[in-house]
């Protein structure tokens, strides 16, 4: 890795609609080179509830090649409007959101974990 060039990471729905809005949000607010982007339908509600072992063990596998191979310091566990693979409101995404983010900090990597919610406009990022 250039130690010039900065990376996070994003776990983020593997929709479309949805990868350019965060990959904005996280370079402008966090002045990043580049978005590791690790992404599968319905993300937060499998971290949320660790229904899907194997595919968290791949999510974490991923979180340690940035972490160890690209230096990123910083994570974001992105939840969005109209998910097909988590079809449920953003008041219960947003409370799994919170699950998820404890799941990825007990990956046990030097990271902050942030959450986001991407709004139905397909523009709008929010902090949770």
């Amino acid at each position: 890795m250039s130690s010039d060039k900065k990376f996070v990471t994003v776990i983020n729905c593997m929709d479309g609609r949805v990868q350019d809005a965060v990959k904005k949000y996280m370079q402008e607010n966090y002045g990043v080179d580049y978005v590791d982007v690790i992404t599968e339908p319905g993300p937060v509600k499998i971290l949320a509830e660790s229904s899907n072992l194997s595919v968290i063990e791949d999510i974490k596998k991923c979180v340690g090649i940035s972490v160890n191979k690209h230096g990123s310091k910083l994570l974001a566990v992105a939840g969005h409007f109209d998910c097909a693979g988590n079809p449920v409101p953003k008041e219960i995404q947003i409370e799994q959101l919170k699950e998820a983010q404890k799941t990825v900090e007990s990956f046990g990597y030097d990271i902050e974990v942030i959450t986001l919610w991407v709004d139905g406009d397909w523009q709008t990022v929010e902090k949770i």
